[in-house]
C-alpha cells in the first residue's frame, strides 16, 4: 500500500488529509513527543562529553596531538557524507507524505549507503591511531577524543539499524500510520546525529587542527 492517506484502522474511522500521516493517531503523537524527550536526554549526555573534551583537549601527555592526528581528508569526507545522508532523509519524510513508497525507500536505503560510508572513514580513523599507539590510554586528550567521537559512531550504527529495520517494514506493509511513526522518529534521530556530527566537525577537529 503506498497510498499515505488510506484508512487501515479496523474501525475505517476517516482521516484528516491535512493532517501528517505519522499524527494520525494519538499514541503516535505521544510516542514522537516522548522521543523528543529522549533526544533532551542524549542532548545533555554529548554535552558532558563535549565539556570534558574541551577541558581534556590539551592533555597528551607528550604523545600525539590532535594536529598530528587528524586527517583533513577522512572528516571531510566524513561531514559531506553525512550532511548529504540529512539531506537524503529528508527527502525520505517528504516522500512519505506524498505516499510514494518506493521513492521513501529509495531514499532511506541512499540514507543508510551513505551512513556506511561515515562509519566506514570513522572506523580506518580509529584503525589507524591504534595501529600508531594512539590508544584511549595513552593521554586524557585521546580518552575524551575517543569516547565523544566513539559515543557518536555508536549511535550512527545504532541507527543504520534501526532504519533498516524500518524499510523492511515499509516493505512489508507500505505507509501506514504505524511506519510513518516509526520512519519520522528514525529522521528526527538521524538528523539529531546529523546537528551533534557538526559540533563534533567544529569543536573536534577544525579547532584541533589549529590548537
Amino acid at each position: 500500500m503506498s497510498n499515505a492517506h488510506t484508512a487501515i484502522h479496523g474501525d475505517h474511522h476517516p482521516v484528516d488529509p491535512s493532517v501528517p500521516v505519522e499524527y494520525h493517531e494519538e499514541e503516535n503523537s505521544l510516542r514522537i513527543a516522548g522521543f523528543w524527550v529522549f533526544l533532551g536526554s542524549d542532548l545533555v549526555l554529548f554535552s558532558c562529553l563535549f565539556a570534558t573534551y574541551v577541558v581534556m583537549h590539551g592533555r597528551v601527555a607528550y604523545g600525539p596531538t590532535s594536529q598530528q592526528l587528524f586527517d583533513v581528508t577522512g572528516f571531510t569526507i566524513e561531514t559531506i557524507a553525512l550532511l548529504f545522508s540529512s539531506f537524503t532523509c529528508g527527502l525520505a519524510t517528504y516522500e512519505m507524505r506524498r505516499g510514494n513508497r518506493n521513492a521513501m525507500v529509495t531514499w532511506l536505503f541512499i540514507t543508510v549507503a551513505l551512513g556506511l560510508v561515515f562509519l566506514g572513514f570513522e572506523i580506518d580513523e580509529f584503525v589507524h591511531n591504534v595501529s600508531i599507539g594512539a590508544t584511549m590510554q595513552r593521554s586524557g586528550f585521546l580518552s575524551a577524543f575517543f569516547t565523544l567521537v566513539g559515543t557518536h559512531g555508536c549511535h550512527v550504527t545504532m541507527g543504520t539499524l534501526w532504519m533498516l529495520s524500518v524499510i523492511i517494514q515499509l516493505i512489508r506493509y507500505g505507509i501506514t500510520p504505524i511506519t510513518a511513526r516509526k520512519a519520522f522518529i528514525v529522521s528526527i534521530y538521524w538528523h539529531f546525529l546529523d546537528a551533534v556530527w557538526i559540533f563534533i566537525f567544529t569543536v573536534v577537529y577544525l579547532t584541533g587542527k589549529v590548537v
